[in-house]
């Protein structure tokens, strides 16, 4: 052992790589002189630095190796083969493995309409995530697209749901890792973000306060009062203090399931807890309570979902087009304009789109023309994210479309593709 030390480095480690060669050669050639199943003298091995570390692998293993290896080969060729044959005319680019950025240009009304898509097959790469993701740890700020993806390391980020510009605030449901931001408006369409694969529907609010003898409907989380007569929870991600109480309203402060104060005026939000707004009628009943509990549920009724977030209209739904604008109540985003849009494929293919617009070289698209053409590269649901002056797409480093800012503008929140290998969620509610 000291004349080896004293060798060398490059000799020391030539000797040490040619003994693992003897023995592993010894132990592969010894599978034939034993019974039964061809294994590795029922030892296992692995190779670390050129020295033998510990025993991990025998023949059977090894079998399975090859097996999942060849399957996913054969996997990735298959994907490739149906991005090539889908985007006939466009320009397909290798994001990652599983991960396709796609360039097209197609034309409506004779002018030219400038495509990008992002197709993410993660059947190939299971390390990838789909999150929603916010500007900040507080919901009233905006960022860049840019700088909202290098926070959370992202591949690939699109601008997501709407915002109040003013504000920042996200105007319809949004959850992440299992904690509800915000809540819904208008029962608009949602994507949900499951272990193995999405949804989509239009989602309604199943929230309610409780005592052991009392319930009260919570009627949003974290928006903007509609009506005097809501009973709004607001948490820390709201900021520091809860808006104004309503006419002859009223708010309560919990923190761990307590009540610690109530007035009329506004609250300080508890760092570990929320404060409910609402008509005094309504939340004096809670007053003296000694425990209150906030249960938040969806309907539909999604327990296993890690991520939500809202967008509309629908697009595309149970692979037929489906544009319910009016219902959503938004008729006003018409016309012909920059888009982006979200779905996904019935083998669970995730698709993302952009469409820039308003300039000559790109005019945009109507909700039906991109309803059609999400259809047509195979989405079995989809839907609209905010779009217009909000639409970007950051691909690998930086943005790939052409917003009308360059960059793209600052926006509240994104929907963005990341790599890890710890993503797993457990918790089976939701929480704050």
């Amino acid at each position: 052992m000291d004349t080896l030390t004293a060798l060398p480095k490059y000799l020391s480690r030539l000797i040490v790589n040619t003994l693992n060669v003897s023995i592993i050669m010894g132990l592969l050639f010894s599978q034939h002189i034993f019974e039964g199943p061809p294994i590795l003298a029922q030892e296992q091995f692995t190779i670390a630095n050129g020295v033998i570390v510990s025993p991990v692998l025998n023949g059977l293993n090894l079998e399975k190796n090859i097996r999942e290896k060849i399957s996913i080969e054969e996997q990735t060729k298959n994907f490739d083969a149906e991005v090539k044959k889908k985007y006939k005319n466009g320009i397909i680019i290798d994001v990652d493995k599983g991960v396709k950025h796609i360039k097209l240009i197609k034309y409506y009304q004779k002018q030219p309409v400038r495509i990008n898509i992002v197709e993410v097959n993660t059947n190939l790469n299971p390390d990838l995530e789909l999150t929603p993701a916010l500007a900040s740890e507080t919901l009233g700020k905006k960022s860049t697209i840019t700088t909202i993806a290098k926070k959370n390391n992202s591949i690939v980020a699109i601008n997501g749901t709407f915002f109040k510009p003013s504000t920042g605030v996200p105007l319809g449901t949004l959850m992440i890792n299992k904690k509800m931001y915000t809540g819904p408006i208008y029962d608009r369409v949602s994507m949900g973000i499951f272990k193995d694969g999405y949804d989509m529907a239009r989602i309604q609010l199943n929230a309610s306060l409780k005592s052991h003898d009392k319930i009260l409907k919570i009627d949003n989380i974290n928006q903007p009062r509609m009506l005097s007569t809501y009973v709004i929870v607001y948490t820390p991600e709201w900021g520091k203090l809860a808006p104004p109480s309503p006419k002859y309203g009223k708010q309560i402060a919990v923190s761990n399931n307590k009540i610690l104060y109530s007035s009329t005026s506004q609250l300080e939000i508890p760092q570990d807890g929320f404060v409910v707004v609402g008509p005094t009628q309504k939340l004096e009943q809670f007053v003296n309570e000694k425990n209150i509990k906030l249960e938040v549920l969806t309907k539909p009724e999604w327990y296993d979902v890690n991520h939500i977030i809202s967008g509309g209209p629908y697009l595309v739904k149970n692979s037929e087009v489906y544009v319910d604008a009016t219902e959503e109540k938004l008729g006003s985003i018409g016309g012909r304009n920059p888009r982006t849009a979200v779905g996904y494929t019935p083998d669970n293919h995730l698709i993302i789109v952009t469409v820039d617009g308003r300039e000559k070289a790109s005019i945009g698209m109507t909700l039906t023309e991109l309803a059609y053409f999400m259809k047509s590269i195979g989405c079995y649901n989809a839907m609209n994210l905010d779009g217009g002056g909000s639409t970007v797409l950051y691909v690998n480093g930086k943005v790939v479309n052409h917003p009308q800012v360059q960059g793209g503008i600052a926006l509240s929140n994104a929907l963005t593709l990341n790599k890890t290998n710890n993503s797993q969620v457990t918790a089976n509610s939701s929480q704050f």
